[in-house]
């Protein structure tokens, strides 16, 4: 099973920035697909944005324009780069390896959106 290790999460005023990062481990990130997915207090964990082992990307429609996910295979790391934060993006954001092989959660990182 990949391990994920999110990081780079914490608290940003309302039209700010934040690059989330997921290290992986594991021979296999090269061809896997990834995801970041969020959940607010509250509500269902709900997909953000996916990267195939090809570089192909889908947003949700509430990200899209104002959210990237990248991958850099020699480092084993999946990004999240937010802009234009808004308080409605506050949620904990998990990374998630989808396949090959059985899918797999980290432990989640903190983002608050608040002035």
């Amino acid at each position: 099973q990949v391990r994920l290790v999110e990081s780079g999460g914490g608290l940003v005023q309302p039209g700010g920035s934040l690059r989330l990062s997921c290290a992986a481990s594991g021979s296999i990130f090269k061809v896997s697909t990834m995801a970041w997915y969020c959940q607010a207090l509250g509500k269902q964990r709900e997909l953000v944005a996916l990267i195939s082992a090809d570089g192909n990307t889908n947003y949700a429609d509430s990200v899209r324009g104002r959210v990237t996910i990248s991958r850099d295979n020699a480092k084993n790391t999946v990004y999240l780069q937010m802009n234009r934060l808004k308080p409605e993006d506050t949620a904990v954001y998990y990374c998630r390896h989808l396949f090959p092989g059985p899918s797999s959660w980290g432990q989640g990182t903190q983002v608050t959106v608040s002035s």
